[in-house]
């Protein structure tokens, strides 16, 4: 049973906040988040940090400020997840507006892999390009450099992943995770990596003089596309990656927003005045993605850059379908793997149905051959919730190797045990990168059963019982006078996501009445010493005890035109006695 664990709100920050208008909820939910001041919490532009810092930002700029005054060829080359699809859009539409010749193409991940690889670099010298441009990738694209150098195409690689050893031969380098880059945003996304070498260029044009006789293009146009792809690629949210969501989605709920969005929220059935940033997260993000897990990410590239209603609706309405394809490919998968893990203890590994399966202890290796490579991300995601343990899933790729996606728990750096996995045994990983919280990776099939042994011996040095123990972190026990529509409401405004977690709260209640709605759903009517509220559990239609602990979040119900409160069970626990 996981222990449900308030957080520590700290008393002198809430009455700080309650100082400078904040409502009860919002301030304590905002001080168990570490803000003590309110300006922790401005998300004006101006808050932005600057660029200044960005290590060879304003090289970049002198070099993309050159080519496109000698009016040379840039390639954008992008990545198939929705940073890369979103990074790729903001250098395409951004670069435009400031007159460069540019167009993209986007590995397919189940030919080319990911990365700028020799392969793609020939693929793209078709093109004849003077510059290739790499957005959401490159840092770790040595060979793929390599090969662009010896056909004397310029290399500029934007990028935030974590480096190797060895960086690159590139022409340029923005990165804030590159060594002796002392920018404080280290956990800006990609595609804000993207936007702010764009900031640079607009300010190294601006001193060309490049817009005395025009006016200067407004970047800010680009924050929906920003903000999509920061919450989609689930980086951390501190206060700078806050500011670019929350202007992204104003800009959203004002109506500002591309077609792209537009069209992706409508096929979602969001209403674009009301995007919240877990719309982005968890509607918007998936179809995007849906593209490159399943088909080709350039269709989702081509959403965001559609100029018109028209064309934007009809990629949408085919993202869509490949995002319902995708989670029917998913739920297969995900059904094999819990049926092949009942098959495991601790200490023995068993094969089930051809799944494969480290032993059950501080982390999960699987393997399947059925598997699909643009899903096993989002089935190591999945496993990783339930199991509350680092996941790498595999799926089988070209020329006898596997693909391998993971996802881990915060007690565990994935990238950094990958990384002293490669050097405990040099040949074992052919290739890895990624960060903290999710990689991937490349092996030989035949060293599956090694690799299973190599990464549980690390996980197992660096994970202790506690770590594995599932804790469900909560804001504490809302007050009757909390727990109204006017409350969800200003919840549902601000921004969440990762590192600054969407609120949930515990209580304890009655159930009055409950029922079974859409087969899976229970319809709940809960009663917390006398205050009567509708709530619902998704995924669950067995009865509940008639005294429940829940841990729940604020929800807001839509039903012929009027809003109710609805809370959202998140977990249960029966009350004894």
């Amino acid at each position: 049973m996981p222990e449900i664990a308030p957080r520590s709100i700290p008393a002198s920050a809430v009455q700080h906040l309650l100082d400078n208008g904040y409502a009860s909820a919002l301030a304590k939910v905002f001080a168990a988040r570490g803000i003590t001041d309110s300006q922790q919490l401005d998300t004006s532009l101006a808050g932005l940090l600057p660029f200044d810092s960005l290590k060879n930002a304003r090289e970049m700029a002198r070099l993309l400020a050159d080519a496109i005054a000698a009016r040379k060829k840039l390639l954008v080359i992008a990545d198939y997840d929705a940073d890369g699809a979103t990074a790729c859009a903001v250098a395409v539409r951004g670069l435009r507006s400031f007159s460069a010749q540019i167009d993209f193409i986007v590995p397919n991940r189940f030919e080319y892999g990911y990365g700028l690889t020799p392969e793609i670099v020939q693929l793209a010298a078709e093109r004849e390009p003077d510059i290739l441009l790499t957005v959401d990738n490159g840092i770790a694209s040595i060979g793929g450099v390599a090969e662009a150098n010896r056909l004397g195409i310029q290399v500029f690689i934007t990028d935030h992943h974590l480096p190797g050893d060895t960086l690159p031969d590139a022409a340029c380098i923005v990165n804030p995770n590159q060594p002796d880059c002392t920018f404080p945003g280290k956990y800006l996304a990609g595609v804000g990596v993207m936007f702010y070498v764009l900031l640079v260029l607009r300010a190294e044009l601006r001193a060309r003089g490049a817009f005395i006789d025009q006016p200067e293009p407004k970047l800010a146009e680009l924050l929906d596309l920003v903000a999509l792809g920061t919450v989609a690629d689930v980086v951390k949210l501190d206060q700078n990656n806050r500011i670019l969501v929350q202007q992204g989605l104003q800009r959203i709920r004002a109506g500002r927003a591309c077609a792209g969005i537009n069209a992706l929220l409508h096929v979602a059935g969001k209403n674009p005045e009301k995007v919240s940033s877990q719309d982005l997260g968890f509607t918007v993000g998936p179809r995007l993605n849906a593209a490159g897990r399943l088909d080709d990410m350039s269709l989702g590239i081509n959403c965001l850059l559609a100029d018109n209603d028209a064309t934007a609706t009809q990629i949408a309405a085919k993202l869509d379908s490949l995002n319902r394809e995708r989670r029917g490919i998913e739920a297969d998968m995900q059904d094999s793997a819990l049926a092949a893990l009942e098959q495991i203890n601790r200490r023995v590994r068993s094969t089930h149905h051809g799944a494969h399966s480290a032993p059950y202890g501080t982390c999960l290796v699987l393997f399947d051959e059925a598997w699909h490579q643009g899903v096993i991300g989002i089935l190591a995601s999945r496993l990783k919730d339930k199991f509350h343990r680092p996941v790498i899933a595999f799926a089988r790729a070209n020329n006898g190797e596997l693909k391998g996606s993971g996802r881990s728990i915060s007690a565990l750096h994935l990238r950094d045990a990958l990384d002293l996995v490669s050097k405990r045994h040099p040949s074992l990983i052919k290739k890895f990168g990624g960060h903290a919280a999710a990689a991937g990776l490349s092996i030989a099939e035949a060293d599956f059963e090694n690799f299973v042994a190599a990464f549980e011996q690390v996980s197992g040095e660096l994970l202790s019982a506690s770590d594995l123990a599932q804790r469900i972190e909560t804001d504490g026990a809302l007050e009757h006078a909390e727990m109204t529509l006017d409350v969800a409401r200003l919840l549902d405004e601000q921004v969440w996501g990762q590192g600054f977690p969407a609120p949930q709260f515990n209580n304890n209640f009655a159930v009055q009445n409950q029922r079974v709605v859409g087969e899976k759903h229970l319809k709940l009517r809960l009663n917390m010493q006398g205050k009567l509220i509708e709530a619902i559990l998704f995924g669950h239609n067995e009865p509940l005890p008639e005294q429940i602990h829940a841990v729940y979040s604020l929800g807001i119900n839509e039903y012929n035109g009027t809003q109710s409160l609805q809370l959202i069970i998140r977990h249960w626990q029966q009350i004894e006695g």
